[in-house]
């Protein structure tokens, strides 16, 4: 579980632009108790005092960050969760995570490849093996460079344990399992291209 440890912790945030489809510029942050934040983050001129806020009637966001004039970031996650709903994104999230474990599954099957991490969300981590005179991370950055040089797939890399590696995130919202398996196609054929030398 990802969240275990979580009530022992005072705060905790985390961005919604992948999973929660939110554009960048937005962080989601949680308090234990937002009387410590307030506290610490207030500045309340004499112009800015009001009944409804000295009462407790209202909450002033104001004092939950440092700046006192800002764009409203929380309206585009408001937006988000208005559309798809937490049904929405709760399908979203379980799809792309289908669609990772699919793509893991090939990766396995695969003798040319292995996983080199454990893949609970959307995440893959995948390279070359290396052995028999291939360079695991040479052909790995080569892979790389060739798959993103073809324009219809995109992946990213790493080091896990010092050892190169390709990632593949599924996240978007209109990616299909055709799109993981043409994704597939393209690094298995590429890979072939790298190893054949």
């Amino acid at each position: 579980m990802v969240a275990r440890g979580l009530e022992y912790a005072d705060s905790y945030c985390f961005d919604p632009h992948k999973w929660l489809l939110t554009g960048f510029d937005c962080d989601a942050f949680w308090v234990a108790d937002r009387a410590e934040l307030v506290e610490a983050l207030t500045v309340l001129p004499e112009y800015l005092r009001n009944a409804a806020s000295e009462s407790g009637a209202v909450l002033d966001y104001r004092d939950w960050q440092v700046p006192l004039g800002r764009r409203f970031r929380a309206l585009k996650l408001w937006f988000v969760l208005r559309w798809y709903g937490a049904e929405g994104l709760r399908a979203h999230i379980r799809g792309s995570v289908e669609l990772a474990a699919g793509f893991a599954e090939r990766v396995r099957a695969d003798e040319r490849f292995e996983v080199v991490a454990p893949h609970p969300f959307s995440l893959v981590c995948f390279r070359l093996r290396g052995g028999d005179g291939v360079d695991g991370d040479a052909a790995t950055a080569e892979l790389l460079a060739r798959v993103n040089a073809d324009g219809r797939v995109y992946l990213t890399h790493t080091r896990v344990r010092g050892a190169y590696t390709l990632r593949l995130a599924v996240g978007a919202p209109q990616t299909r399992a055709r799109h993981v398996e043409e994704a597939w196609s393209l690094i298995g054929a590429q890979a072939a291209a790298v190893l054949a030398g």
